[in-house]
């Protein structure tokens, strides 16, 4: 886990609130050896994959049901103690820090698939299933869930954060794919959002609200997703460049085209070496496309000639195949593993990471842009980009003992966030807001948007006890 950087001047604002100790008698009645106080529990609850270094939270209940959540949230909210929803802790931004004290309201025991309806492409879990135990549970349907951010996150915490991942290119993020949800209030009640059928006219899109809300506006307790078969055929490839623009390139095209790819993965030299050493791979090094291609026989076969003739077009060479599932996962599991081969090709550094997304006729102006002015400021860094949907991630990989590293990391994120935004993009493809992103939002939707969330904020949850302090300051 990436450990915190002390640098006062770039850490989140603390307003820590008292917990009173009537709040923890009454949890520790309510739930006994569930409420945890331990402060080495209390430690790994206060801590992401951010570099951010805030005080844990006050105690931890492990709730076990959708009643457990609602019974801790309504006894917060009689204390009004902050509650800060946690799954497996694998956020970027700052997304489960203690920023304003509370209770962290851990969901990770409640891990039941509830119902798999295969016939309508739907499956029903509770918020502390992981898309991998997801994808166990159903493969005996002939069905898969494609939503694949990397890390083995929780269902609840990708909804949570509007995850979406290498398959959104074709799949979709978690906001085209969560259908209902079931939800505790800031007041400790529960709804339902949304049904299994895939479309309503019904009122208000209250499932669109809460997914990618991060917390703020509910605990979510349950969610209904949507699932696809399992292709017919799947074959994985990588296609070596001889620059990052020839790569840039070549994946502008075949978006442009509609070819119908599946993943379309970015890695630069850097990139690429660091992996090789991680994974002990013999990838070569240099600009990298890494590919998957969904579909029958005969289309997957069409869909490769069709990148391979537009590859060549770029000089792209060295095309190498990967047709079996073991084959493809080690490849897939070298590229989701690219954060801590960064992370250790320098021994005690710590990552600062960004993402962004932009059209893709803007993609080359981007990255480009981005990856010129991290060479030329020579701190190390990685670079991976779902780059068919326009998004791409950048790890910054500073020296804590260097104050100076920081501020450049910082810098650099903030100069390609704000190429971004120009280009029509987002500050954020995928990891959220958090803390770490909450000025650019602001820059990026302007304040009377900013002012609109707020005013909802404040509607659903008056006391600001859900996650205070993420996505903008009240």
């Amino acid at each position: 886990m990436n450990a915190p950087t002390a640098l006062n001047h770039l850490l989140p604002q603390v307003n820590l609130r008292e917990v009173p100790a009537a709040l923890l008698e009454a949890l520790k009645a309510r739930f006994g050896d569930q409420l945890s106080t331990a402060l080495v529990v209390r430690e790994q609850h206060g801590r992401d994959e951010s570099a951010f270094d805030v005080p844990p939270p006050s105690a931890v209940v492990f709730a076990e049901n959708t009643q457990d959540v609602s019974d801790a949230v309504r006894l917060a909210a009689q204390y009004l103690v902050p509650v800060i929803p946690f799954g497996v802790g694998s956020s970027l931004e700052g997304h489960l820090l203690a920023v304003q004290g509370g209770i962290s309201l851990d969901v990770s025991r409640m891990n039941k698939v509830l119902s798999i309806n295969a016939e309508d492409l739907t499956v029903t879990v509770q918020p502390g299933v992981t898309r991998k135990q997801l994808n166990d549970e159903i493969k005996s349907t002939g069905l898969f869930f494609p939503i694949d951010p990397g890390a083995d996150a929780t269902i609840g915490g990708m909804s949570a954060t509007r995850a979406s991942g290498t398959n959104a290119v074709r799949y979709g993020t978690m906001r085209e794919n969560v259908l209902a949800l079931e939800v505790v209030t800031a007041s400790g009640g529960i709804i339902r959002t949304g049904t299994r059928a895939k479309k309503s006219s019904a009122g208000y899109d209250l499932t669109r609200l809460m997914v990618g809300s991060e917390g703020t506006l509910g605990v979510i307790t349950e969610v209904t997703v949507k699932l696809y078969p399992l292709p017919e055929a799947v074959m994985a490839a990588t296609c070596s460049f001889n620059s990052l623009a020839d790569a840039v390139n070549t994946t502008i095209q075949l978006i442009q085209l509609g070819v119908p790819i599946a993943r379309c993965e970015l890695l630069d030299e850097n990139t690429i070496r660091m992996v090789n050493a991680h994974s002990k791979l013999t990838l070569r090094e240099g600009a990298m496309l890494l590919m998957e291609f969904h579909g029958s026989p005969e289309g997957v076969k069409e869909q490769v000639q069709t990148v391979q003739d537009i590859a060549a077009e770029f000089g792209g060479a060295a095309f190498e195949w990967a047709e079996t599932p073991e084959e493809r996962t080690r490849l897939w599991t070298a590229r989701h593993n690219a954060y801590f081969a960064g992370i250790q090709s320098r021994p005690g550094c710590k990552a600062i990471t960004t993402d962004t997304c932009v059209p893709i006729s803007s993609l080359a102006d981007a990255l480009l842009d981005s990856v010129t002015e991290a060479q030329e400021a020579g701190l190390p860094f990685f670079l991976v980009g779902h780059v068919g949907d326009g998004n791409f991630h950048m790890g910054y990989l500073i020296d804590p003992a260097i104050p100076a590293e920081r501020e450049l990391a910082e810098q650099l994120n903030h100069q390609l966030v704000a190429r971004a935004l120009k280009l029509g993009g987002t500050c954020t493809g995928e990891h959220g807001v958090g803390l770490h992103k909450q000025g650019f939002l602001v820059e990026e939707t302007g304040n009377g948007a900013v002012e609109m969330m707020r005013t909802i904020k404040r509607a659903l949850d008056p006391h600001n006890i859900l996650n205070p302090g993420k996505i903008f300051a009240l």
